[in-house]
């Protein structure tokens, strides 16, 4: 047995799937599967329940994938303790974060890691708030950027920094010709909103409730650059992060008003699987985006 087959093992009974197996592997679904004959043939046991419809382990193949996580947990401990004694800071670091995030928080700290450790390779992708979280428990990345972040019990939160949510309108619009306004202003107009399932959506309904605004967004969308958008046309208003419209406030395309108050803070955060081991190249990503140091078992 090779540290592989039980990574590929352990992939299989997190994603539940052949086919995300793969994938994560970067091989094909029917090696997976060859895989996971070999290691029943290897350990002279069923380790997979066939009969059932879903995937299911059998009591074999349970204790199999404990002891898998271990081993692969010891391993890579001692390729991280390894890079440490060297001194080196190299390797890929993967992360998974909502666009709003990836586009207008991000890239600035990545430029900023990327001068100072050139060895490492990042790979950004933007996925929706809950393929985030979904892509951490399946090991599919290394990291997470989410905001208004929701506590898991597998997963590790670590603050990252706080946006502040503003009104925004066409630069024509009534409400541009104010510095601030209170929320319940907001309810005299059409409003675009983001679709419901989106942490931000969310929030913004909460403020409303709190505030006692009944509104029905005109416009539902399922990220902050097509929400900009239908704003830039006049279409109707909407509430959004401060640092995502900060390019358009700047030329002039978008008017940004404060909203008077409390509760508009948009927290950010890193999410990474607990337990996992990390790496000396992605502790210094996370003191790059925390400014602070951080140790791992």
């Amino acid at each position: 047995m090779q540290v592989d087959n039980f990574k590929i093992f352990v992939d299989l009974v997190e994603t539940k799937s052949f086919s995300k197996a793969a994938r994560l592997n970067g091989i094909t679904q029917s090696a997976v599967s060859q895989q996971a004959r070999a290691m029943e043939k290897h350990f002279n046991n069923l380790l997979i329940d066939r009969s059932q419809k879903q995937f299911q382990l059998t009591r074999e193949g349970n204790r199999v994938y404990q002891t898998a996580k271990e081993i692969l947990h010891v391993y890579e401990k001692l390729m991280s303790e390894l890079m440490e004694m060297k001194k080196v800071i190299s390797g890929t670091i993967r992360i998974s974060t909502i666009y709003s995030i990836g586009l207008h928080e991000l890239p600035p700290f990545i430029k900023s890691f990327l001068t100072d450790y050139p060895s490492v390779n990042v790979r950004v992708e933007y996925r929706r708030s809950n393929l985030v979280y979904e892509d951490i428990l399946h090991n599919s990345v290394d990291f997470g950027l989410v905001a208004f972040p929701v506590k898991t019990r597998q997963i590790e939160m670590i603050p990252f920094r706080e946006d502040r949510l503003v009104a925004i309108c066409h630069p024509e619009h009534p409400l541009a010709s104010h510095a601030t306004v209170d929320v319940d202003m907001l309810g005299d107009y059409k409003f675009i909103s983001f679709d419901p399932d989106i942490p931000t959506r969310k929030a913004v309904d909460q403020i409303f409730r709190d505030n006692k605004i009944e509104t029905e967004p005109v416009m539902e969308f399922d990220n902050i650059e097509t929400v900009k958008r239908a704003v830039e046309i006049d279409a109707g208003i909407a509430i959004a992060p401060q640092a995502t419209v900060a390019q358009e406030v700047k030329q002039g395309t978008l008017a940004s008003v404060t909203l008077n108050g409390t509760g508009f803070n948009r927290p950010l955060a890193i999410l990474h699987r607990k337990g996992r081991v990390l790496t000396p190249a992605m502790k210094k990503f996370i003191k790059t985006l925390t400014g602070k140091e951080i140790d791992s078992d």
